[in-house]
């Protein structure tokens, strides 16, 4: 088996420092939505946070494959369900120390809750 890509550690950088990524689930097309990401042990990590029926989440079920945007560049990914608790565990306490403002920490809470917890997925580039 070959070595797991990595996204470049510029595009890292500004991930894991950034507020906002954007991201368009699938191939067929639709708009870039902004979403939160974090970075945990140089792989990057995201959760839904409504879970609704026509989400980036449930379509990366159907077809693991879309884009992020990151400082105006479009990358290719590919989406894998995260299924290991400690990596979720740490994938949680990430959201909490990085969306830690008072307009954010609501939101950070339920994205470590067991709803969204669930949908943790690793965006890997192509």
């Amino acid at each position: 088996m070959g070595a797991r890509r990595t996204f470049a550690p510029k595009v890292l950088a500004a991930i894991r420092d950034g507020q906002v990524i954007g991201i368009r689930a699938g191939t067929q097309p639709h708009r870039v939505i902004g979403i939160w990401a974090v970075v945990v042990q140089g792989r990057v990590f995201v959760r839904s946070w409504s879970v609704k029926p026509r989400s980036w989440f449930r379509t990366f079920l159907e077809e693991p494959r879309g884009i992020v945007t990151v400082n105006d560049r479009e990358i290719p990914v590919r989406a894998v369900r995260t299924r290991s608790e400690p990596l979720k565990d740490a994938v949680s306490r990430a959201y909490l120390e990085k969306y830690h403002t008072p307009g954010s920490v609501k939101y950070a809470r339920d994205l470590a809750g067991a709803k969204s917890r669930a949908t943790t997925t690793e965006l890997i580039p192509l």
